[in-house]
């Protein structure tokens, strides 16, 4: 064993009152964790969690990833650390770029930096499939994020701190996600409304996006990207699964693209896909370790890698409606809204 293990480790959750980060706590106290730090600043939504979980191994802290301070003070004595905290709603950050800056790309750092300084084992950086040709502010500073943690990696090849980064596509269910917001408006018998017919969007449960994180914190060498391979519907027909499930023939109102909205993700560019490792379910992305010195590329040259095609929610495994409702019900929201019909 490489000592990256879950099991008996001390492991810190920045954002961990999230939907991500909550699904991640459950996963590790189920594994035999020692010792599990959740780091937020939502003092309710750590006082709900305490009581959801009553697990005498969870200590709650609470901060925020921009205060240096406060991020040294829960990742000192950790083993492994899952850095989910972020701004993530993609027309907030339209508005208000600069704080996703400060949270995405600074609050980052801050988190990377102090596991490097108190000796993780692990850090695993939470990244999005809008870090990938990005279009918008949230996109944008997370892909600063991923520049910035594989830029410490590079600077601390020596240390033993492995320091990766997991992109994911939309996670189904998910706090604020549409699959939710389809269901309220059909309950409430509103006009369902429905950006783009066509646009496309990965299909990934919380459970494959905790499998992806914990495949990083075992199997990571440091600066690595990695990404789970995921199917893609048209939200469409994701619209037409969710309707047959909840029994409901709805009235649909396309109200076009949102501010910085994609017609399909990307979990990786044609110039990543060049030089990804296939490893079955994920590709693995390794460190770029050329340094400043230009001089070799000017004297000698250097064969660039031929270019493959970038891995996006357009070219991968396409679900028809039938196989987008089998995938649905295996989320456990789903069963349940079943099983009280």
């Amino acid at each position: 064993m490489n000592g990256r293990q879950i099991e008996g480790s001390i492991i810190t959750i920045t954002g961990g009152t999230g939907s991500f980060g909550s699904t991640m706590a459950r996963h590790v106290l189920s594994r035999g964790v020692q010792e599990l730090r959740i780091f937020s600043r939502d003092e309710s939504k750590q006082d709900a969690m305490r009581h959801a979980l009553q697990d005498d191994r969870v200590r709650f802290y609470i901060g925020d990833v921009r205060d240096e301070r406060s991020v040294q003070s829960v990742v000192r004595g950790s083993d492994l650390v899952f850095h989910a905290a972020a701004l993530k709603q993609v027309p907030s950050a339209e508005f208000f770029p600069m704080e996703a800056v400060a949270t995405n790309v600074i609050g980052s750092a801050n988190v990377v930096r102090a596991s490097v300084e108190y000796g993780v084992k692990s850090v695993v950086c939470l990244s999005t499939d809008k870090a990938v040709y990005p279009i918008n502010a949230m996109g944008m500073s997370k892909a600063l994020m991923e520049k910035t943690a594989i830029s410490i990696a590079r600077a601390n090849l020596g240390s033993d701190t492995v320091i990766a980064v997991t992109r994911y596509g939309n996670v189904m269910y998910s706090r604020g996600s549409v699959i939710p917001l389809f269901i309220d408006q059909m309950k409430n018998k509103r006009a369902v409304t429905l950006t783009d017919p066509t646009m496309t969007r990965f299909l990934m449960s919380l459970a494959d996006s905790v499998a992806l994180v914990e495949y990083a914190f075992t199997t990571a060498e440091s600066g690595d990207l990695l990404v789970r391979k995921a199917p893609a519907s048209t939200v469409e027909t994701l619209l037409e699964a969710v309707a047959r499930i909840v029994g409901v023939e709805p009235d649909v109102q396309v109200i076009g693209t949102l501010h910085g909205e994609k017609l399909y993700e990307s979990l990786l560019s044609t110039e990543e896909m060049a030089t990804a490792e296939d490893r079955g379910d994920y590709f693995r992305v390794p460190l770029d370790t050329r340094s400043l010195d230009y001089r070799p590329y000017f004297e000698a040259g250097q064969a660039r890698p031929p270019l493959a095609e970038a891995y996006t929610s357009h070219n991968t495994e396409r679900l028809d409606v039938e196989a987008t409702m089998a995938l649905l019900r295996t989320l456990p929201e789903i069963q349940a809204l079943e099983a009280a019909r």
